[in-house]
C-alpha cells in the first residue's frame, strides 16, 4: 500500500472508517474563537477552504454546488422573495446567492462567530464576492435562536446554514422542532425555510438527515427533500426545504429557467450549478433515501437531541 508522500495534509474523517486526505498549500489563519477551532487554509485539490473543528465546511472549487442548492431552489419556488432571514453562513457565500435577486431588499445574517466572520471576509474573497459590503445586508452577530425569539420582523425567506445538529452546542438547537416553531412564526404568508441537513449517501443518511426532515415535517405543511454532490464533502448532502406547499415539487425546469433569466441579476449567466435540468435532479432523491424519512420516527427537540456519543 502507498503511503502518502511528505508534507502537510489535511487529514478529515468522513466516517469512523473512511478518511479523506489533501495536501495543504499553505495555511492562512489558524485560532480558535470562543465556539470552535477555526482553520483557512490553500490545498491541492480544493483550493481555499474553510474547516471548522477539522471538519471542512466549504471550499473554493465546489462551494458554488453546495450554495446554490441551499439557497435557489427554495428562492425561485416563492413567488417575490423580499426578505431573508439567514443563520450562520460565516463565508458570506449564502448572503451571496440571496443579493442575487432583484426583488430582495433586505437580508439579515446572524451568525455567531464573529472571528470566522471576519476570517472568511478577509481570506474568502470568492467566496463572499462582495456580499458584505451590500448595503441591503444586516450581519448580527448574536445567537440566531434568540434572535428569531425575540425579534418582531417578519421574512419571505429563512435559511439555516449551521453544522450538522450531532454535538452539544448553540447549532443543535437551530434544527429542533422548538426553532422550528418559533422561525415558523417569523416567517411571511407563504413563507419558506430551507436548512442544510447533513449527509445523504448510503452510508451517511442516518446521522442527520432523515431526522432532521422528520423535524421539520412536524411543524411545516410540507417538507421536501433534495440533495447534490458536494466533492469537498465527500458525498451528496440533503437540503429539506419546508414550505406551505408543493410549489417547489411542481415547478417544471421551463418555469425554473425563466424565473432565473427573470428574477436573477445576471440571468442564467450567474448560477454555475443549479438551473431547471438541475432542480428536477435536485429534488428526484433516491428510493432508500425518501424510505427512510417515511419509516423515520425520531424529531429532534431540546430535550432529545441527536448528538453522536
Amino acid at each position: 500500500m502507498r503511503t502518502p508522500p511528505e508534507g502537510n495534509w489535511h487529514y478529515e474523517l468522513i466516517t469512523e472508517g473512511l478518511m479523506q486526505l489533501e495536501r495543504i498549500r499553505e495555511v492562512l489563519f489558524e485560532g480558535d474563537s470562543p465556539y470552535q477551532h477555526v482553520l483557512i487554509h490553500d490545498a491541492e485539490c480544493f483550493g481555499r477552504t474553510l474547516v471548522l473543528d477539522d471538519k471542512t465546511q466549504s471550499t473554493e472549487l465546489d462551494e458554488f454546488v453546495y450554495h446554490e442548492a441551499l439557497v435557489q431552489p427554495a428562492m425561485l419556488a416563492h413567488p417575490e422573495p423580499r426578505s431573508v432571514f439567514i443563520a450562520g453562513g460565516g463565508e458570506g457565500a449564502t448572503a451571496r446567492e440571496a443579493l442575487r435577486h432583484k426583488s430582495v431588499e433586505r437580508v439579515v445574517m446572524v451568525d455567531l462567530d464573529e472571528l470566522v466572520v471576519s476570517m472568511c471576509r478577509k481570506h474568502l474573497p470568492n467566496h463572499h464576492q462582495g456580499a458584505f459590503d451590500d448595503p441591503r445586508l444586516t450581519l448580527l452577530h448574536q445567537d440566531a435562536l434568540r434572535y428569531i425569539e425575540t425579534t418582531d420582523e417578519r421574512f419571505d425567506i429563512a435559511i439555516i446554514d449551521v453544522p450538522d445538529p450531532l454535538e452539544a452546542g448553540p447549532a443543535y438547537l437551530l434544527f429542533t422542532q422548538e426553532f422550528y416553531r418559533s422561525l415558523r412564526l417569523r416567517l411571511n404568508p407563504g413563507g419558506i425555510m430551507v436548512a442544510q441537513s447533513g449527509p445523504t449517501g448510503a452510508t451517511f443518511y442516518e446521522q442527520c438527515f432523515s431526522a432532521v426532515a422528520s423535524t421539520a415535517a412536524s411543524v411545516f405543511p410540507a417538507a421536501h427533500l433534495c440533495e447534490a454532490f458536494i466533492p469537498s464533502f465527500g458525498t451528496t448532502w440533503g437540503f429539506i426545504v419546508s414550505a406551505p406547499d408543493d410549489t417547489a415539487l411542481t415547478l417544471t425546469a421551463g418555469e425554473i429557467d425563466r424565473r432565473i433569466a427573470e428574477r436573477i441579476t445576471g440571468g442564467s449567466g450567474a448560477l454555475r450549478s443549479y438551473d431547471g435540468i438541475a432542480h428536477l435532479g435536485m429534488f428526484a432523491v433516491p428510493k432508500f433515501l425518501r424510505e427512510a424519512v417515511a419509516a423515520e420516527t425520531r424529531v429532534i427537540t431540546r430535550d432529545a437531541p441527536l448528538f453522536v456519543v
